[in-house]
């Protein structure tokens, strides 16, 4: 039933179509945009489409950035020759968020998943093996504690081995089944520290 018309049930619909927003909350934030000043709403808009327009891959690790090599990759201060490979750029946040590891970043965005139909052509090992080329020491493999996590880190550690680069995964004190990003900074602390060699 339409109780407020087609444009508010428009954007209602909308709303309600990205992850993790229901219909209650995709409801309350079509009333908060309506009660917004036209500017506020105009510069949500802008932002939006900015974002969508403008944000692209890094060259190097594949991360989303705005710039041709986002600002961890482009810091010198990092440690160049360790790479702490993630599933997507969320989790890479939540490592950054603990202000600790000082190396590079490789963004898989995704994970092997055969259920799914997704193998290791579609994610981004393809780069990561370009970058190895390169002068690396270690590879930290912090996938998630998943089965799709799992069968990323087992099938990236065969890769690299013959490579002689010492390749390592991220302590268990990430629960089995957890997702990176929802996991508290001290927690992936004790992880990233209490990585073992595969």
């Amino acid at each position: 039933m339409d109780y407020y018309g087609s444009q508010m049930g428009k954007l209602i619909e909308q709303l309600s179509s990205l992850p993790g927003i229901g219909g209650k909350t995709a409801q309350r934030l079509a009333f908060h945009i309506i009660r917004m000043p036209k500017e506020r709403v105009e510069q949500l808009t802008s932002a939006i489409l900015d974002a969508r327009n403008n944000i692209r891959y890094c060259k190097v690790c594949c991360t989303l950035t705005d710039q041709e090599v986002c600002p961890i990759c482009s810091n010198p201060q990092r440690d160049h020759k360790t790479i702490m490979v993630v599933e997507n750029t969320r989790d890479l946040a939540a490592y950054e968020k603990t202000g600790k590891y000082e190396g590079l970043y490789h963004v898989l965005h995704g994970a092997i998943s055969p259920m799914l139909g997704i193998g290791p052509g579609d994610i981004r090992l393809k780069e990561l093996m370009q970058r190895l080329q390169g002068d690396v020491d270690e590879v930290i493999i912090a996938t998630n504690s998943s089965l799709e996590g799992e069968t990323t880190a087992m099938y990236i550690s065969k890769l690299i081995k013959p490579t002689g680069i010492r390749v390592s995964r991220i302590a268990s004190g990430v629960p089995v089944g957890g997702d990176l990003e929802c996991i508290d900074e001290v927690t992936l602390l004790r992880a990233l520290e209490g990585r073992i060699d595969l």
